[in-house]
């Protein structure tokens, strides 16, 4: 996957003397941390005003992301009718299957991935540039994987909710930006309300809402929502960053910690709270790993300094088994740094 493109600034004996402190027992990070400490960081919802749902989250070393979630109503292909395809502007046959039934409060997870769009936007990079294709697909993966996200959208067989989350970098990443932009979109799906419906749930009815926002319900209902369903309610997804240094793992890791990484991988992980306990069993929905910057740096180290005592030397090769394993199990485990996570960001909203 992508390698983060910033650039290391340490010279081969900081990240020699770096990757020692790290692989310690204890290890000693930069910023005095412990392994599985996140950065200090602010956060508030509901900022933007015309958006259904927005975010605003701030990490301690400055960088900065704004999530906006907009939806709009959208006519559903069924069955022996033309529908206009608002994609490619034009007519097509569309025909539901049996599994794809997409009636309100059936209890089958309906839906299309399509109705879903996520898009990056960060300061000096093109939207086609590999690091932010991979952010936005990463994202986007996140939300759809567990197929509950887009049964959420169904409103009846005919009509549905298409649903844009937007996501702003305000300022030049000085780490990889992927936990943040992660973050901030929980944030905003968990604020995104939609209009109510007052009528028209049947399926071929047109749905009517009602225009009072304080009547709206939200995308994702808390624990304590007295509209939520009896069933075990998903919340939105998490990515975390994690890396690993000789037989140590760290949790968001700064640029320094990043440079030095035997192995880095992004987790993303989703809680459900069922309808007894607030604590929900958290499931793993993909892994991807990412290349550290040590294997970009690894020729010019190589070339320049492999006689100097003290030269920064990158680990090759890949991670074992064990190591992820363990790296997973922390993210998912009952206690763990997911729950941990995901308990801290329910108070923000």
């Amino acid at each position: 996957m992508p390698p983060t493109p910033l650039p290391t600034l340490l010279s081969s004996s900081e990240l020699s003397y770096l990757h020692t402190s790290l692989s310690l027992s204890p290890p000693i990070r930069p910023d005095a941390r412990s392994p599985t400490s996140f950065r200090p960081l602010v956060a508030e919802t509901d900022l933007l005003p015309t958006a259904n749902g927005s975010a605003r989250l701030c990490f301690a070393d400055g960088t900065e992301a704004i999530v906006g979630v907009k939806a709009e109503v959208e006519r559903t292909g069924v069955v022996g009718k033309k529908v206009d395809l608002r994609d490619s502007g034009v007519e097509e046959d569309i025909e539901m299957g049996d599994g794809d039934d997409k009636t309100v409060g059936s209890g089958k997870v309906g839906g299309e991935d399509r109705w879903l769009e996520v898009t990056v936007d960060i300061p000096g990079q093109r939207d086609d540039d590999a690091m932010v294709v991979f952010l936005g697909q990463m994202i986007f993966e996140g939300l759809v994987a567990d197929g509950e996200f887009r049964g959420r959208l169904v409103v009846n067989e005919r009509w549905h909710w298409r649903v844009f989350v937007d996501i702003l970098l305000l300022s030049a990443p000085l780490t990889y930006p992927l936990p943040l932009l992660s973050l901030t979109t929980h944030l905003a799906l968990l604020s995104t309300h939609l209009p109510a419906p007052v009528a028209g749930l049947g399926k071929d009815d047109d749905p009517l809402f009602n225009d009072d926002w304080d009547a709206a319900f939200p995308l994702y209902p808390s624990a304590y929502s007295k509209s939520r369903a009896k069933a075990s309610i998903a919340r939105p997804p998490i990515t975390l960053l994690v890396i690993s240094v000789g037989d140590n793992i760290f949790f968001d890791p700064s640029h320094a910690e990043l440079a030095v990484a035997d192995a880095v991988i992004a987790v993303t992980i989703a809680s459900s709270t069922s309808e007894n306990r607030n604590d929900g069993e958290l499931s793993l929905l993909a892994i991807r790993t990412i290349d550290p910057p040590s294997r970009l740096s690894s020729l010019a180290a190589e070339v320049g300094q492999a006689g100097e005592d003290g030269a920064w030397k990158p680990k090759k090769g890949g991670m074992s088994r064990s190591v992820l394993r363990k790296m997973v199990g922390m993210c998912v485990e009952k206690g763990g740094v997911g729950q941990e996570v995901l308990g801290g960001l329910e108070g923000f909203t």
